[in-house]
């Protein structure tokens, strides 16, 4: 079977991926026909997740060291995974997290092996900058890695990260016109486990008001405005993510890369592009970024929606 990867990056208001699971039902029909790796941002939707089995559920820093071939995919399946708190969430919402792990493994028979708790406030902040992008700063990231180790330790094969962060999500993001204000923190949190644990890793935000609103959203970001908690989603995509090792599924591998139209200056495509594989870039897909193959010389394949490239790819 052949293997594609379809990648919208986080926190860059994709109008397609950009919410919460939005881009599922793209990524799901397309892994009918072929093993598909896809980044969280793709598939994560709270209380929901679109994985299916025929899918490779890769964060950010290991999908660029995959595409810039210093690293193989093992595939894997009943992950141990342990869970990292931040020690400023506060007993209430922890609850309701232990709650919700206990749920998950009930219902689907996923290991989660432990959990740990971080011996200092991690200390998130976010913001979007000047170019409308999702930004912030991380405070300890080096307590992450502390109670990480010490899950490693236990036997934990994947890990999954959740810190406090404060209240606010923005009238915009509610509304569907907006960028998610966490995703570009998020990424430095899951970045950072993956480059120094070396293990699959995602991460969910949790906020100290978890009462669920009874306002109509955009439906895109709807998921997260039906529950809680955002756990559920990495926890079944850790479930099955790929082990990060020397042999396995390689760059050489990969038969094509779907990316939205407008940010194609990440490094996936950069390295598909040198050695000349085929990049499908989705021009239905806009962000707030104006990175698009014209500008910058990288020769695409642009498919005007996602539904011409089911057909193209059939």
């Amino acid at each position: 079977m052949k293997i594609g990867a379809f990648i919208i990056p986080t926190g860059i208001g994709a109008s397609i991926g950009g919410f919460a699971g939005d881009a599922s039902k793209w990524a799901r029909k397309l892994s009918k026909n072929y093993k598909l790796i896809v980044n969280p941002n793709v598939v994560n939707a709270a209380c929901f997740s679109g994985i299916t089995e025929n899918m490779l559920y890769v964060e950010g820093y290991t999908l660029d060291e995959f595409f810039k071939n210093k690293c193989c995919l093992k595939e894997s399946t009943n992950n141990k995974i342990g869970v990292i708190f931040d020690k400023s969430i506060s007993k209430d919402v922890l609850n309701i997290h232990i709650n919700t792990i206990n749920a998950v493994k009930t219902v689907y028979d996923i290991d989660i092996h432990d959990f740990e708790i971080t011996d200092k406030e991690v200390g998130v902040e976010f913001f979007i900058d000047k170019s409308g992008a999702s930004m912030g700063n991380v405070k300890n990231l080096d307590t992450l890695k502390r109670a990480g180790q010490k899950l490693i330790d236990k036997g934990c094969d994947a890990l999954a990260i959740v810190c406090h962060f404060p209240d606010e999500q923005g009238e915009d993001y509610t509304n569907g016109n907006g960028v998610d204000p966490v995703g570009g923190v998020e990424a430095i949190l899951s970045h950072y486990i993956s480059k120094e644990l070396k293990v699959p890793c995602a991460h969910a935000p949790a906020f100290n008001d978890y009462t669920i609103t009874t306002d109509i959203v955009d439906s895109r970001c709807s998921a997260e405005y039906i529950t809680p908690t955002f756990l559920p989603c990495i926890l079944l995509g850790l479930n099955q993510a790929p082990l990060i090792e020397d042999t396995g599924i390689s760059f050489n591998d990969i038969d094509f890369l779907v990316v939205p139209y407008n940010s194609i200056g990440c490094i996936p495509v950069l390295e598909m592009s040198k050695h000349n594989k085929k990049i499908f870039a989705i021009k239905e897909n806009n962000t707030v970024l104006n990175v698009n193959p014209e500008n910058f010389q990288i020769t695409c394949d642009i498919i005007k929606t996602y539904e011409e490239l089911l057909e193209l790819l059939k």
